[in-house]
């Protein structure tokens, strides 16, 4: 099994060596591997995400183990461009590095030279040679926000190798009940039912949020609409919810803000009527919508919205709803939300809405949008969804600090 997980890795990277001649996210990931110079280091505390949005989620840990133990260095790596190119400056690490293809020289290189006191893997990402190499060296792995479904390959009769995986893990902290009960049902026993460690993260940026004047000078005294992360799927939808109610304010935050993009989406709205959040300038009177051509604002941005709509629901799956529900507002998203918990609980407390089409988003927003007493009431119900699902980060250090 071994064998085969090493020739699946092997060509796995001849694939992105490929695509990489045209594609410029993995040709970033070869050459972010090309240039990882790795410092030495000794008992570091080593955090890998495989993206943005696993460093975000496991943020709330990665701060508080930096203050409760300020004499050991911060190793954070990124398997994917998203991740480290965003993060690679952040002053929350030591040293932040893509994580080498999981080899078994590469693993016993990078964990030698960081020599981690602890590993701490957030959610996904299970690479053998990793896993392998810590337990040889004696090192503390845990998993943390962990959420596991009966369709993953350990389930499987051929995850055998992924399964051994799950072996090498000191310690599971894992998101809900039915993940406790699948890992049980392969024999595990070290595990800890903690939460998402999301809700922490998003409850603290929503307790104090960044202003932003321009956006608040945008919305005025209408009401706002902010869609965030969306694809062109979202955008063609939205930008018909946008015809019929010329009443409100838009806001779309793209999840890619390339120039072609950005100019495709520019051109489904009414002339005049839309800006750049770049090219913004004092006069907002004539603006409906508003296009942020930025990274980085999302998470502020929902602070003045009234409704969210969360993009990604007709491509590969949905985004971070929790950044908007924290705040307090309904949310609509598209049909590929099974894989994520909170969408799930939201829609069984009729505070979010999933939608299949353009039909379906009308009038599921427009009923909100015209009923005042309704968007209250909804709202109320998701900002305390959130508020009763804090605290797996306290419960995941007050564990490790047991056992450290």
């Amino acid at each position: 099994m071994v064998l085969l997980y090493n020739i699946a890795i092997i060509i796995y990277y001849c694939l992105v060596r490929i695509v990489a001649v045209f594609n410029k996210k993995a040709g970033l990931w070869i050459a972010g591997r090309k240039n990882n110079t790795v410092e030495p280091l000794a008992s570091s505390i080593w955090f890998h995400f495989a993206s943005l949005g696993e460093f975000e989620q496991g943020r709330p840990v990665l701060e508080q183990m930096r203050l409760l133990y300020p004499d050991k260095p911060i190793v954070i790596t990124f398997f994917s461009p998203s991740g480290y190119e965003v993060r690679k400056n952040t002053p929350l690490a030591h040293a932040v590095y893509y994580l080498p293809l999981d080899t078994a020289q590469n693993a016993a290189k990078f964990i030698t030279d960081i020599k981690p006191a602890m590993a701490i893997f957030t959610k996904y990402e299970y690479w053998y040679h990793y896993f392998n190499e810590l337990h040889t060296q004696h090192v503390p792995l845990y998993i943390i926000s962990g959420i596991f479904r009966p369709n993953q390959v350990f389930f499987k009769w051929y995850g055998g190798l992924h399964r051994e995986m799950l072996k090498l893990v000191t310690w599971f902290f894992v998101q809900d009940a039915d993940s406790k009960h699948l890992l049980q049902g392969l024999g595990k026993s070290n595990i800890t039912i903690s939460g998402d460690t999301r809700f922490d993260r998003v409850w603290a940026n929503a307790q104090q949020p960044r202003e932003l004047p321009d956006i608040a000078a945008f919305k005025g005294e209408s009401k706002l609409f902010i869609a965030g992360s969306t694809w062109p799927a979202d955008e063609a939808l939205i930008a018909t919810l946008i015809a019929r109610h010329t009443d409100w304010k838009f806001i779309i935050a793209p999840h890619e803000i390339g120039e072609e993009k950005i100019n495709h989406l520019m051109g489904l709205l009414p002339k005049d009527s839309a800006a750049r959040y770049s090219l913004l300038n004092t006069h907002h009177s004539a603006l409906t919508t508003l296009i942020i051509d930025n990274i980085g604002m999302l998470s502020s941005l929902y602070q003045y919205a009234d409704i969210a709509y969360i993009g990604g629901g007709f491509d590969a799956g949905i985004h971070n709803t929790l950044e908007a529900a924290a705040f307090g507002m309904p949310v609509i998203f598209g049909p590929k939300y099974d894989k994520f918990k909170e969408a799930r609980d939201l829609l069984e407390l009729n505070s979010a809405f999933g939608i299949n089409n353009e039909d379906e988003l009308l009038t599921i927003a427009g009923s909100l949008m015209g009923d005042e007493i309704f968007r209250y009431r909804t709202s109320k119900v998701t900002q305390r969804y959130v508020e009763q699902h804090i605290g797996a980060t306290d419960a995941i250090v007050k564990y490790i600090r047991t056992k450290h």
